[in-house]
């Protein structure tokens, strides 16, 4: 009787791994819907990474570039001509979620994928180059205050972006009218650095993730991040815009989502390789390495954090005047 249960348990296991198997993808597929460099690519490279380094994932996974519209482009790609891809997941931040909350992906909403997995959170951040003269927030705020469009800031997305409303909220704070400000709109999150090399802007706003590879290497300094308090590790030197006078707090959640006709099964396959690969050591090391903060959100609860994420910034928006 107990062989017969034993080789019943291994049977049931046995067929459950070969259903597992059945349910990887032989070509995954990370969409950055941005060119190289900027937030959406380190969201593919740190799954692409962590998946393998954690025996997640056995086939590699690639990365693929799909600019345009700030995420609009892959997000109509992905639900009108790879709805059922089951080894396609899409990268997303918060700026997708404002871009959704305004309409900006056509006729597709907040409801149109499913919303796979976020992995982790940085914050907003007003970044200058090394040799810039503007040596602290306060000093680029009175700038702005004196001749809003003669400082260049630069950032990815263009009017409404998740950029632009960092740019904003820090104007309205300091009592400027935000369509003063003299604003160069990029795709991505790579350009705008390579503007302010350039010295073609003098100032970007985008996510500290995106600038701590160049503060590492000495070539920028960042004047304020806008988290509640002040992040740890070696960002902790760097204040916050709140501690400076200037009440703006900006979190981008990032992570994944799918196409709105992938099978239960396979949908199911990645939401448990993503909560197992969320809980291992290992990967939390590596988001560190990315200069990510933990957030980790899969399936239901990850949804409603989306609906009402998108709610708040339909809000947002139309106090902007960016909902016609």
């Amino acid at each position: 009787m107990n062989n017969r249960l034993t080789y019943a348990a291994l049977l049931t296991s046995g067929l459950l791994a070969a259903g597992m198997a059945l349910a990887e993808p032989k070509r995954p597929e990370c969409i950055a819907p941005a060119k190289p460099g900027g937030g959406f690519d380190i969201t593919c490279k740190l799954a692409q990474g962590g998946l393998k380094d954690a025996g997640l994932l056995k086939a590699p996974m690639r990365v693929t570039y799909m600019p345009g519209g700030i995420g609009a482009v892959a997000y109509n790609a992905v639900v009108a001509l790879r709805p059922k891809a089951p080894g396609v997941i899409t990268a997303w931040s918060s700026g997708s979620l404002l871009n959704l909350a305004q309409g900006k992906f056509g006729r597709y909403d907040e409801k149109a994928v499913r919303w796979l997995a976020a992995i982790g959170t940085d914050y907003g951040a007003v970044i200058v180059h090394r040799d810039s003269p503007l040596q602290t927030f306060d000093e680029l705020i009175t700038r702005l205050k004196q001749a809003p469009s003669e400082l260049v800031i630069g950032a990815g997305g263009t009017v409404g972006s998740q950029d632009w409303m960092q740019a904003a909220l820090i104007a309205r704070s300091a009592g400027i009218e935000p369509e003063k400000l003299r604003y160069v709109a990029f795709e991505g999150g790579g350009e705008p650095m390579t503007a302010l090399f350039g010295g073609h802007v003098q100032a970007i706003v985008s996510g500290f993730g995106e600038a701590t590879a160049q503060l590492d290497a000495g070539n920028v300094r960042i004047l304020a991040v806008l988290s509640e308090e002040r992040l740890p590790g070696k960002m902790a030197n760097i204040p916050t815009a709140k501690e400076q006078g200037y009440d703006v707090v900006w979190p981008i959640v990032r992570g994944f989502y799918m196409g709105p006709e992938v099978s239960d099964e396979n949908f199911k396959w990645w939401q448990e390789r993503f909560e197992t690969l969320l809980v291992d050591d290992g990967f939390n090391a590596k988001r560190e390495q990315f200069d990510l903060l933990p957030l980790s959100k899969t399936g239901a609860e990850l949804e409603q954090f989306v609906y009402e994420q998108v709610a708040e910034y339909r809000k947002l928006a139309d106090e902007f005047g960016l909902i016609q």
